[in-house]
């Protein structure tokens, strides 16, 4: 039996897809801790932006960690760096599930990436909660397995050209980042402009490193549009609106909810029609909902940003921390999962509800204006 056990971890270790044994189920939870694990990009131009969102989630843990814990057991989260590849995704989920032994994965970040991990998923059982910047398709690769907060993409782009077209916008053109997740956009985009009988004026590739920016610019400016519809992250969009002003057109910017419009704000002086973006989470200004206040109170003493990022990863952590409370003292992968799947809780007015069998737990989405100095002003 001790032979056999260990052919079996050796297994799994080495191909991180062989299924795990029920008493293995129990990974990564302790009497005094439960480890979380995230294969995101935390490096590059798009790194900065994903920190922010984990740093969000940071205060959702620390604070619950301050109280004891979720019965007794602190919350510590593993973070890889994936640079939003594939392969190094895979690499990190095998190596958080195998080496770090994590009991469940939160906050993993992409398209791309999160599709590539769908089998270790599957055949861990360990649930994954909060993913951000990933796309419909991806997010039904790992249905079963995912709990998504925030609207999907297709809601964004609805409400985007509706929004639109309701203010007579008609010519619009499409920057898009060259990943799994912007080519989604670009056809969720292009399907919402269909209903109008509307086609881009023009779509462009840009690279996540930004070195495509400037001839996107370019493209985008000669393409005369009204309004550009922008699926970028980072510090990519405020090139790109750069670029086009840099070549001679000034069009009105709008950004799916992936685009960090205080960061946007800092790369580029925004001029005539701006930016808004649709925002996916609620807005962390609000003086009404006690949550809200408590984030900010928890931001500004952790000296946290206050923004739609971090306020993201701060609602993402209280899910997954409400989520783990109510599986029970006796945590199990399953039993999360069975938590999940009748999880309904409304979080700073926002509702999210996993019962009806979707992995997208909220429909939420505010169309948000971003000033110069990188306000946001509803």
């Amino acid at each position: 039996m001790q032979r056999r056990s260990f052919v079996a971890s050796t297994a799994v270790f080495a191909t991180g897809l062989t299924h795990l044994s029920s008493a293995q189920a129990e990974t990564g939870v302790s009497d005094s801790e439960i480890l979380l694990g995230s294969s995101a990009v935390l490096s590059g131009p798009l790194g900065s932006q994903i920190k922010v969102v984990h740093n969000g989630a940071g205060l959702a843990f620390d604070a619950v960690n301050e109280q004891g814990g979720v019965g007794g057991r602190k919350i510590k989260l593993v973070s890889l760096d994936d640079e939003l590849k594939p392969e190094k995704a895979v690499e990190n989920y095998g190596k958080l599930l195998n080496d770090h032994r994590v009991f469940a994965f939160f906050g993993c970040v992409g398209s791309g990436t999160t599709a590539a991990a769908a089998k270790l998923l599957q055949q861990s059982g360990a649930p994954s909660v909060g993913g951000y910047g990933v796309g419909d398709t991806a997010r039904e690769r790992v249905a079963g397995s995912a709990y998504f907060v925030r609207a999907s993409n297709a809601r964004e782009a609805q409400a985007l050209v509706e929004h639109l077209t309701t203010v007579g916008v008609n010519k619009m053109a499409i920057a898009h980042l060259d990943n799994p997740g912007g080519a989604e956009a670009v056809k969720l985009i292009e399907a919402a402009m269909a209903t109008h009988k509307l086609t881009p004026t023009a779509v462009v590739s840009v690279k996540g490193d930004g070195s495509t920016s400037a001839a996107a610019g370019k493209t985008l400016a000669d393409s005369q549009p009204q309004a550009v519809l922008m699926y970028l992250a980072g510090t990519v969009a405020g090139e790109v609106i750069k670029a086009t002003y840099g070549a001679g057109s000034k069009p009105m910017f709008y950004g799916m909810s992936v685009v960090p419009g205080e960061v946007t704000a800092k790369v580029v002086n925004l001029q005539a029609g701006g930016l808004a973006i649709s925002q996916v989470m609620p807005y962390p200004w609000g003086e009404v909902e006690t949550v809200t206040r408590d984030y900010r109170r928890l931001a500004e003493r952790a000296q946290v940003p206050v923004g739609y990022g971090s306020f993201e990863g701060y609602l993402n952590g209280l899910v997954m921390i409400e989520a783990l409370k109510r599986t029970g003292r006796d945590l199990t992968r399953a039993r999360l999962h069975a938590a999940l799947r009748a999880f309904k809780l409304r979080l700073a007015g926002m509702d999210i509800d996993f019962t009806a069998g979707s992995s997208t737990g909220s429909k939420f989405i505010e169309m948000v204006r971003v000033t110069p100095e990188g306000r946001f002003v509803r």
